[in-house]
C-alpha cells in the first residue's frame, strides 16, 4: 500500500473511530433516557444495568453506522480539501477516485460487515435483551405491570391493570382492576379498587397487594348444569390483602432464554422460512374467511338445480331407467341464473320475509368481516414486518455505501473539516434519510407499499445524490452553479417581465 492510501485510510479511520464512539454514546443516553422509568429507582444492581444497555447496543447500530460513514467522509475530504491536500493530489495527477480508492475498499468490507452483523449479532442481542427484561420483570413485580394494559404478576393466575404507578419504587398504585382465574382457566373472579400498595420484603417470598376501597365480584360454579341463572357473590371492601407466593421468582436466572421469537430476532434464513410460513397461513386464512362468507350468503345456489317439491310417485320410483330419470330432473327442476329467478318461487307474502333475511344475512355479513379485518390486518402487519426486515439486512449495508459517496464528494465540494459545518450538513442529510426511511417503513406495515421499497426508498433517494456529488466534485465544481443561476439570460427574462407589467399599469392609468 501507497503511503498516500495508508494517509487517507488512517484519516479516514480516526474520524470513523471518533464519530462512532460519539454518536454510540449520545445515542446510549437516548437509550437510557427512554427506559428511565424501567431502571431508575427499582433497586437494580448496576450489573444488570449494565448488561441491559450491552445488549441493547447492537440494536443502535443501525442508526449510529450510517451516519458515522457520512460524517466520516464529510469531514476527511473537507479536511484534504480545506488545507489545499486535495489540491496537491490533483496538482501530482491523482483524481478524487483515486484517492477515495481504498476507502472504498474498506467501506465495501465494512458493509459486508456490516451486513453479517446485521444477520447474526442484532438478532441475538434482540433474544437477549427481550428474555432480560421478561426475566427482570419476574424478579421485580412492579416492572410486570404496566400502565393502562392488563399484566401478569409473577406465576400467579392474576391479571393486573392499574391507570397510574407512583411513589418510591412505584409500589403506590391508582385504580385497580384484577382478573383471576380457576383451576380450568376460566376467568371467575374480578376485583375493583381505587388505591393499592405493594408491600415486599427481601427476608420474604411473600407479595402482598394491598388494596383500599373496592370491590368484589366471583361467579359460583353451579351443580345443574342446565340451570341458565349463574350464581354469583358480591363484596364490598374498605381493605382486601392478597398474597403471591414469589419463591420461584426469586430463583430465577436472569440469564434464561425461553422460546419466544420475533422478526428482530431472526437470521436471513429464519426470516425466509417463517415468511414461507407466514403467506401460506395468511393465505389459508383468508381463502377458509372466503369460503365461509360465500357459502354463508347463498352465492353458491346460482346455476345450480334446485328440486321443486313434489308429492312422490311409486310408478316412477318402481321404474330405474336412464330416460326416465333425464325426464325427472327436466320436470323435477328449474335452474336459477339470477336473484329474479329465486324470488320467482314464492309467493308474494313470503317475498317479503325473503327480504328480510337477506337484510339480515348482509348486516351479519357485514359485521362479522368488520370483527375479522382487524385479526387479518394483524397478520398482514405480521408478515410485512418480517419481509421488512429481511430487506433491511441488506439495505443498511448497501446504505453505507452509497453514504460514503454522498459525503466524500461533498466534503470536497465545501471544503470545511471539523465538527462544525461536517456535523450539520451531515445531521440534515441524515435526518432525510432517516425520516424517509421511517415514512417508507411505516406505509409498509399496512401493506400501502411493497416492503422492498419500504426498506430500499431513503437508499434509492440517496444515490442519484452520491452520482451528483461525484460528478460535481470530479469537476471542481460547487453544489450549485451560482453562474447558471444567475445568468444573463435568466435576468435578461426578468427585466423584460418587469417591463411589460409596467407598460401594462402606465396604459391601465392613461
Amino acid at each position: 500500500m501507497k503511503i498516500l492510501d495508508r494517509y487517507i485510510l488512517a484519516r479516514f479511520l480516526f474520524n470513523f473511530t471518533s464519530s462512532f464512539v460519539i454518536l454510540m454514546f449520545i445515542f446510549v443516553f437516548q437509550t437510557i433516557w427512554m427506559f428511565i422509568d424501567e431502571l431508575a429507582g427499582k433497586g437494580l444492581d448496576l450489573i444488570i444495568i449494565g448488561k441491559f444497555l450491552f445488549y441493547f447496543m447492537p440494536n443502535l447500530v443501525p442508526q449510529v453506522l450510517p451516519l458515522t460513514v457520512l460524517l466520516a467522509s464529510i469531514m476527511t475530504f473537507g479536511a484534504f480539501a480545506e488545507n489545499y491536500e486535495f489540491a496537491a493530489m490533483k496538482a501530482s495527477g491523482i483524481s478524487l477516485q483515486r484517492a477515495m480508492r481504498p476507502l472504498i475498499i474498506f467501506i465495501i468490507l465494512l458493509a459486508i460487515g456490516t451486513f453479517f452483523f446485521a444477520n447474526n449479532v442484532i438478532p441475538a442481542a434482540e433474544y437477549k435483551s427481550f428474555n432480560l427484561r421478561r426475566n427482570i420483570a419476574q424478579v421485580k413485580p412492579a416492572l410486570a405491570i404496566t400502565e393502562g394494559v392488563f399484566s401478569d404478576i409473577g406465576d400467579s393466575n392474576m391479571n393486573i391493570k392499574v391507570d397510574d404507578k407512583y411513589g418510591d419504587n412505584d409500589r403506590l398504585l391508582k385504580t385497580i382492576t384484577i382478573h383471576k382465574t380457576n383451576a380450568s382457566g376460566d376467568n371467575t373472579t374480578v376485583i375493583k379498587a381505587k388505591e393499592g400498595e405493594l408491600l415486599s420484603s427481601e427476608k420474604s417470598s411473600i407479595l402482598q397487594l394491598v388494596l383500599k376501597d373496592g370491590n368484589y365480584y366471583e361467579d359460583i360454579q353451579s351443580k345443574n348444569k342446565r340451570d341458565r341463572k349463574l350464581p354469583h357473590a358480591k363484596a364490598n371492601f374498605e381493605t382486601y390483602t392478597i398474597n403471591v407466593d414469589l419463591s420461584k421468582l426469586n430463583n430465577q436466572d436472569l440469564e434464561e432464554e425461553n422460546g419466544v421469537n420475533t422478526h428482530k430476532m431472526l437470521t436471513v434464513m429464519e426470516l425466509r422460512s417463517t415468511i414461507d410460513t407466514l403467506k401460506k397461513e395468511n393465505k389459508k386464512l383468508i381463502t377458509d374467511f372466503g369460503e365461509s362468507i360465500y357459502k354463508r350468503s347463498g352465492i353458491i345456489y346460482l346455476n345450480k338445480f334446485v328440486n321443486k317439491p313434489d308429492v312422490p310417485d311409486p310408478v316412477k320410483d318402481s321404474l330405474d331407467t336412464d330416460e326416465i330419470r333425464n325426464e325427472e330432473i327436466k320436470k323435477d327442476t328449474v335452474v336459477i341464473n339470477s336473484t329474479q329467478d329465486i324470488i320467482a318461487l314464492y309467493d308474494d307474502y313470503k317475498r317479503v320475509q325473503l327480504f328480510e333475511y337477506a337484510l339480515n344475512n348482509v348486516s351479519n355479513t357485514v359485521t362479522t368481516i368488520e370483527g375479522k379485518k382487524i385479526f387479518l390486518n394483524n397478520k398482514t402487519k405480521i408478515y410485512m414486518l418480517h419481509r421488512l426486515a429481511l430487506n433491511d439486512k441488506f439495505a443498511l449495508a448497501f446504505g453505507c455505501v452509497i453514504l460514503f459517496f454522498v459525503g466524500a464528494p461533498l466534503g470536497a465540494i465545501i471544503r470545511k473539516g471539523g465538527i462544525g459545518l461536517p456535523m450539520v450538513i451531515a445531521i440534515v442529510l441524515f435526518l432525510v434519510y432517516h425520516f424517509i426511511g421511517i415514512f417508507a417503513k411505516n406505509y409498509a406495515e399496512d401493506g400501502s407499499i411493497p416492503p422492498f421499497v419500504g426498506s430500499w426508498l431513503a437508499t434509492s433517494i440517496m444515490l442519484p445524490l452520491g452520482v451528483l456529488f461525484t460528478r460535481r466534485a470530479t469537476a471542481d465544481k460547487a453544489v450549485m452553479s451560482m453562474d447558471r443561476l444567475f445568468s444573463n439570460k435568466l435576468f435578461q427574462k426578468i427585466s423584460g417581465f418587469i417591463k411589460v407589467k409596467k407598460n401594462f399599469f402606465k396604459q391601465d392609468n392613461n
